[in-house]
C-alpha cells in the first residue's frame, strides 16, 4: 500500500495510492482509516510531506564505502563504528517532493545525501532484532541536504544539517518493501551521479530500532533516515535532485536562492 499526505481545496488529508489515482482517507495509516468515496488525480494534487515526526532521528556513518572515501579526503584512515550510531535532525527543516531547497547566500559547498526513511507504525519498547521490522509501517525516501563547510567548522550540525528546507521527504509511504531488493540512485539534472544497494550497511533498519527502542521508545509516526552510501558533487542554485530507491519511488527537489529576510 502507498500512503500520500496531499492537500488540496484548502484540505489535507491522506490517501491511497492506485496508479494515477489517490483515494482519500478518513483518518490516518497511524490511528486508523476509512476509505471514502472521493478520489482525486495525483497529478492534481499538492503533495505534502507524509508524516511531519514526533522525533526525527537519523543514522550516521552507516555505509563502509561513504566512510572510506571521505576518510581518504582528508588523508585519515577509516574508522568504521563498531556499534550503531543514532542522532537527530529538525523536523522544522522538512520540506515536500517538488518543494525547493533554498541555498543560504553564505553556504559554500552544498551536497545531497539520499536515503531510505523508515517511518514508524506502532509504539515500540524493547524490542530484539527479530522484532523490530514489526513496528515499521513503511519506508520513504529522504535527502540530507548537507553544508560541508558548515559542518567541517561548526562544533556541532546545528545549521550544516538543519537549515530550513534542508531535509527534502516523500514523496509518499510505500508498506510492501522487501529491502534487499531496494537499489538508490541519485541524479542531478538528470545525469546519475550515485548509484548503490540501499540495504548495504553496516547496521540495518532491525539493528537500529533495536539499539533506540533499548533506551527510547518509539511512538506512531517518528521517523528514522539510514544514511547514505557514495558521494556528492558540490549543488547550486538552478539544479534539480532526484534521489530514487526502486520499489519506492522518486523525491524531487529543485535548488534555488534562498530569499533575504531581516
Amino acid at each position: 500500500m502507498r500512503w500520500v499526505r496531499f492537500s488540496q481545496g484548502g484540505r489535507t488529508a491522506y490517501g491511497i495510492v492506485e496508479g494515477e489515482r489517490v483515494v482519500e482517507a478518513a483518518g490516518d495509516p497511524f490511528g486508523g482509516y476509512e476509505r471514502t468515496g472521493r478520489s482525486h488525480d495525483l497529478r492534481g494534487v499538492k503533495i505534502e510531506v507524509p508524516v511531519v515526526p514526533p522525533t526525527f532521528y537519523c543514522v550516521g556513518l552507516n555505509y563502509a564505502a561513504h566512510i572510506r572515501e571521505a576518510a581518504a579526503k582528508v588523508g585519515l584512515p577509516p574508522d568504521l563504528p563498531r556499534t550503531p550510531d543514532v542522532g537527530y535532525r529538525a523536523s522544522s527543516a522538512l520540506i515536500a517532493h517538488g518543494e525547493p531547497v533554498a541555498i543560504p547566500a553564505d553556504a559554500t559547498k552544498v551536497q545531497y545525501e539520499g536515503e531510505l526513511a523508515v517511518v514508524i507504525g506502532k509504539r515500540a519498547k524493547g524490542l530484539s532484532e527479530a522484532e523490530a521490522l514489526g513496528c515499521v509501517l513503511g519506508y520513504s525516501i529522504g535527502n540530507d541536504v548537507s553544508e560541508r563547510a558548515w559542518q567541517k567548522s561548526d562544533r556541532t550540525l546545528w545549521r550544516a544539517k538543519n537549515t530550513d528546507t534542508f531535509k527534502p521527504m516523500g514523496p509518499w509511504i510505500e508498506t510492501d518493501v522487501v529491502l534487499d531488493r531496494l537499489e538508490t540512485r541519485v541524479r542531478v539534472n538528470g545525469v546519475e551521479t550515485t548509484r548503490f544497494p540501499t540495504n548495504d550497511m553496516l547496521f540495518g533498519v532491525a539493528t537500529y530500532i533495536s539499539a533506540i527502542t533499548r533506551y527510547i521508545t518509539l511512538v506512531p509516526g517518528d521517523i528514522i533516515w539510514m544514511g547514505t552510501d557514495g558521494t556528492s558533487p558540490d549543488l547550486k542554485v538552478g539544479d534539480t535532485v532526484d534521489v530514487e530507491i526502486a520499489g519506492i519511488g522518486v523525491l524531487s527537489n529543485p535548488f534555488v536562492a534562498a530569499s533575504s529576510r531581516t
